[in-house]
Protein backbone atom coordinates (compact mmCIF):
# COMPACT_ATOMS: atom_id res chain seq x y z
CA UNK A 1 0.00 0.00 0.00
CA UNK A 2 1.28 3.27 -1.14
CA UNK A 3 0.46 6.27 0.95
CA UNK A 4 -1.96 9.03 0.00
CA UNK A 5 -0.39 11.88 -2.08
CA UNK A 6 -0.90 15.06 0.29
CA UNK A 7 -3.35 17.65 -0.96
CA UNK A 8 -2.36 20.22 -2.87
CA UNK A 9 -3.63 23.98 -3.32
CA UNK A 10 -4.52 25.46 -6.97
CA UNK A 11 -3.04 28.48 -7.76
CA UNK A 12 -2.58 31.84 -6.75
CA UNK A 13 -2.51 31.76 -10.46
CA UNK A 14 -0.41 34.52 -12.96
CA UNK A 15 -3.04 37.49 -13.01
CA UNK A 16 -1.56 40.16 -15.39
CA UNK A 17 -3.69 42.11 -17.41
CA UNK A 18 -7.32 40.65 -15.83
CA UNK A 19 -7.97 43.38 -13.09
CA UNK A 20 -8.26 46.79 -15.62
CA UNK A 21 -8.28 49.93 -14.12
CA UNK A 22 -12.45 50.89 -13.69
CA UNK A 23 -12.89 47.24 -13.51
CA UNK A 24 -15.64 47.37 -10.83
CA UNK A 25 -17.22 50.62 -12.14
CA UNK A 26 -19.74 50.01 -14.75
CA UNK A 27 -20.67 53.43 -14.68
CA UNK A 28 -18.45 56.39 -13.34
CA UNK A 29 -18.98 58.12 -9.76
CA UNK A 30 -21.63 60.72 -10.17
CA UNK A 31 -24.60 58.89 -12.53
CA UNK A 32 -27.90 59.32 -11.30
CA UNK A 33 -29.24 56.17 -10.11
CA UNK A 34 -26.04 54.71 -9.26
CA UNK A 35 -25.95 51.91 -6.63
CA UNK A 36 -22.89 50.42 -4.98
CA UNK A 37 -22.49 46.70 -3.87
CA UNK A 38 -19.80 45.97 -1.77
CA UNK A 39 -18.66 42.56 0.06
CA UNK A 40 -16.42 40.16 1.00
CA UNK A 41 -15.39 36.91 -0.58
CA UNK A 42 -14.53 34.44 2.33
CA UNK A 43 -13.62 30.76 2.29
CA UNK A 44 -14.47 27.72 4.38
CA UNK A 45 -13.31 28.69 7.16
CA UNK A 46 -14.64 31.97 7.36
CA UNK A 47 -11.04 33.81 6.10
CA UNK A 48 -11.29 36.12 3.85
CA UNK A 49 -9.46 35.87 0.05
CA UNK A 50 -7.59 38.00 -0.53
CA UNK A 51 -6.68 37.08 -4.45
CA UNK A 52 -10.66 36.26 -6.00
CA UNK A 53 -11.85 38.12 -9.27
CA UNK A 54 -15.21 38.89 -9.51
CA UNK A 55 -16.88 39.19 -13.13
CA UNK A 56 -20.40 40.27 -13.15
CA UNK A 57 -23.12 40.72 -16.02
CA UNK A 58 -26.13 42.43 -15.84
CA UNK A 59 -29.04 43.44 -17.91
CA UNK A 60 -29.30 47.66 -17.85
CA UNK A 61 -32.55 49.58 -16.24
CA UNK A 62 -34.66 48.55 -19.54
CA UNK A 63 -34.35 45.00 -18.98
CA UNK A 64 -31.90 44.62 -21.51
CA UNK A 65 -28.31 43.06 -22.36
CA UNK A 66 -26.24 46.11 -23.41
CA UNK A 67 -25.19 45.93 -27.25
CA UNK A 68 -21.79 45.06 -26.57
CA UNK A 69 -21.97 43.28 -23.54
CA UNK A 70 -18.73 42.41 -22.38
CA UNK A 71 -16.60 45.12 -23.04
CA UNK A 72 -13.56 46.45 -21.49
CA UNK A 73 -13.49 49.32 -22.64
CA UNK A 74 -14.39 52.20 -20.04
CA UNK A 75 -15.58 55.83 -22.12
CA UNK A 76 -17.11 56.72 -18.73
CA UNK A 77 -20.72 57.20 -20.50
CA UNK A 78 -21.49 53.78 -22.24
CA UNK A 79 -23.36 51.51 -20.29
CA UNK A 80 -21.28 48.27 -20.40
CA UNK A 81 -23.15 45.70 -18.50
CA UNK A 82 -19.96 44.10 -17.47
CA UNK A 83 -17.63 44.49 -14.27
CA UNK A 84 -14.56 42.46 -13.38
CA UNK A 85 -13.05 43.26 -9.91
CA UNK A 86 -10.31 41.82 -7.86
CA UNK A 87 -10.93 41.67 -4.00
CA UNK A 88 -8.34 43.32 -1.56
CA UNK A 89 -5.85 42.21 0.62
CA UNK A 90 -8.61 41.82 3.34
CA UNK A 91 -11.38 40.08 0.60
CA UNK A 92 -13.22 42.99 -0.30
CA UNK A 93 -14.75 44.21 -3.53
CA UNK A 94 -16.86 47.47 -4.59
CA UNK A 95 -18.70 47.76 -7.64
CA UNK A 96 -20.75 50.89 -9.08
CA UNK A 97 -23.47 50.20 -11.17
CA UNK A 98 -27.00 50.58 -12.38
CA UNK A 99 -29.78 48.79 -11.25
CA UNK A 100 -30.62 45.92 -13.34
CA UNK A 101 -34.56 45.13 -14.39
CA UNK A 102 -35.66 41.95 -15.22
CA UNK A 103 -34.66 40.47 -18.38
CA UNK A 104 -36.52 40.62 -21.23
CA UNK A 105 -36.31 36.93 -22.62
CA UNK A 106 -36.78 35.65 -19.43
CA UNK A 107 -38.94 34.83 -16.69
CA UNK A 108 -36.37 35.94 -13.64
CA UNK A 109 -36.52 38.60 -10.92
CA UNK A 110 -34.08 41.28 -11.75
CA UNK A 111 -30.34 40.31 -10.53
CA UNK A 112 -26.58 40.46 -11.64
CA UNK A 113 -25.47 37.37 -12.54
CA UNK A 114 -21.51 36.40 -11.20
CA UNK A 115 -18.32 34.30 -12.08
CA UNK A 116 -15.99 33.66 -9.46
CA UNK A 117 -12.55 32.93 -9.72
CA UNK A 118 -10.30 31.95 -6.45
CA UNK A 119 -7.61 29.80 -5.58
CA UNK A 120 -8.09 26.55 -5.37
CA UNK A 121 -10.74 26.05 -7.89
CA UNK A 122 -10.70 23.92 -10.90
CA UNK A 123 -13.29 25.56 -12.32
CA UNK A 124 -14.85 29.19 -11.87
CA UNK A 125 -18.49 29.50 -9.94
CA UNK A 126 -21.56 31.13 -11.01
CA UNK A 127 -24.17 32.38 -8.87
CA UNK A 128 -26.29 35.28 -8.60
CA UNK A 129 -27.35 38.67 -6.85
CA UNK A 130 -30.88 39.40 -6.22
CA UNK A 131 -32.36 42.97 -4.55
CA UNK A 132 -34.50 42.55 -1.90
CA UNK A 133 -36.86 45.57 -3.07
CA UNK A 134 -38.26 43.44 -5.58
CA UNK A 135 -40.53 41.22 -3.47
CA UNK A 136 -43.21 39.74 -5.68
CA UNK A 137 -40.39 39.51 -8.96
CA UNK A 138 -38.57 37.62 -6.52
CA UNK A 139 -41.10 35.42 -4.84
CA UNK A 140 -41.86 34.25 -8.63
CA UNK A 141 -38.28 33.65 -9.81
CA UNK A 142 -37.50 30.04 -10.43
CA UNK A 143 -34.23 30.16 -9.23
CA UNK A 144 -35.15 31.65 -5.83
CA UNK A 145 -38.72 29.62 -5.64
CA UNK A 146 -36.40 26.13 -5.96
CA UNK A 147 -34.43 27.02 -2.76
CA UNK A 148 -35.34 26.96 0.92
CA UNK A 149 -35.76 30.63 2.91
CA UNK A 150 -32.02 29.55 4.18
CA UNK A 151 -30.47 29.38 1.01
CA UNK A 152 -32.65 31.92 -1.07
CA UNK A 153 -31.12 34.51 1.69
CA UNK A 154 -27.36 33.74 0.09
CA UNK A 155 -28.45 35.05 -2.97
CA UNK A 156 -30.17 38.10 -1.69
CA UNK A 157 -28.26 41.21 -0.88
CA UNK A 158 -29.08 43.14 2.07
CA UNK A 159 -29.17 47.62 2.04
CA UNK A 160 -25.94 49.05 3.01
CA UNK A 161 -26.22 52.92 2.58
CA UNK A 162 -23.21 54.36 3.19
CA UNK A 163 -21.08 57.65 2.25
CA UNK A 164 -21.13 56.67 -1.91
CA UNK A 165 -24.69 56.74 -1.94
CA UNK A 166 -27.54 53.93 -1.99
CA UNK A 167 -25.70 50.43 -1.93
CA UNK A 168 -25.69 46.79 -0.99
CA UNK A 169 -23.52 44.51 0.43
CA UNK A 170 -23.47 40.88 -0.42
CA UNK A 171 -20.46 38.54 0.72
CA UNK A 172 -19.85 35.45 -1.06
CA UNK A 173 -18.91 32.59 1.30
CA UNK A 174 -17.20 29.90 -1.05
CA UNK A 175 -17.62 26.64 1.59
CA UNK A 176 -19.36 26.04 5.16
CA UNK A 177 -22.23 27.57 7.11
CA UNK A 178 -23.74 29.83 5.22
CA UNK A 179 -22.56 28.79 1.78
CA UNK A 180 -23.51 30.31 -1.11
CA UNK A 181 -25.29 28.93 -3.59
CA UNK A 182 -23.68 28.27 -6.65
CA UNK A 183 -25.69 26.80 -10.06
CA UNK A 184 -24.53 24.29 -12.86
CA UNK A 185 -24.12 25.62 -15.60
CA UNK A 186 -22.96 22.22 -17.12
CA UNK A 187 -25.98 22.09 -19.83
CA UNK A 188 -25.32 25.22 -21.42
CA UNK A 189 -23.33 26.96 -23.65
CA UNK A 190 -20.08 29.35 -23.03
CA UNK A 191 -22.33 32.38 -24.20
CA UNK A 192 -22.60 35.12 -21.13
CA UNK A 193 -24.27 35.18 -18.02
CA UNK A 194 -27.57 35.36 -17.27
CA UNK A 195 -29.53 32.83 -18.73
CA UNK A 196 -32.45 30.85 -18.27
CA UNK A 197 -31.70 27.62 -17.69
CA UNK A 198 -29.55 27.34 -14.50
CA UNK A 199 -30.01 25.16 -11.42
CA UNK A 200 -28.63 25.36 -7.92
CA UNK A 201 -25.57 23.12 -7.44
Amino acid sequence: MLDLTPSQTVGPFFAFGLPFEGGGDVVPAGTPGAITLNGTVRDGAGAPVPDALLEFWQTGPDGRLPTRPGSMQRDGRTFTGFARVATNRAGDYTLRTLRPAAPSDAPHAPHLAVTVFARGLLHHLFTRVYFPNHVEANAADPLLAALDEERRATLIAVPDGGPTGPGYRFDVRMQGPGETVFLDLSTRGSGAPPATTETPL
